[in-house]
């Protein structure tokens, strides 16, 4: 066998491996539950430790920036406010602080109406990986 046949054989081998779809563990978390998954992926913090504001502060910049008629500023202050209320487990403020982004936006947050579930898949998700990560350092 020549060094060509070796890379062919080696380069089929890669292209095998690269095109098994390798599940997410948040995609693991949601199972078949892919409306909830696709809700999360777009608003969950993977990591929410890094974000340095609190409910508070994103909401108080929101309501400055509504009021200022900036609404595309005060809708990405509701994305964090709602991000941060998913890593505390408050459904009800994920469907409110969403809500408000959807509305000053006029996109669809399918999170709005899985609150419940996206809370639920987003605790377990911290709970092994947030952990995991503090172990590790």
């Amino acid at each position: 066998m020549g060094i060509m046949d070796r890379f062919r054989k080696k380069e089929t081998k890669v292209q095998a491996q690269s095109s098994t779809k390798m599940l997410s563990e948040l995609e693991k978390i949601c199972g078949e539950d892919k409306e909830t998954y696709m809700a999360l992926y777009h608003t969950m913090f993977l990591d929410p430790r890094k974000i340095h504001y609190t409910t508070k502060d994103a909401i108080e910049n929101a309501k400055r920036y509504e009021k200022e008629k900036n609404l595309g500023r005060a809708r990405i202050w509701y994305d964090i406010a709602g991000g941060i209320a998913l890593y505390e487990g408050n459904p009800k403020r994920v469907a409110e602080f969403f809500g408000e982004a959807e509305k000053l936006s006029g996109l669809e947050y399918p999170i709005v109406n899985r609150a419940e579930k996206a809370v639920a898949a987003a605790q377990e998700y911290y709970r092994k990986n947030l952990k995991e990560q503090t172990e590790e350092t």
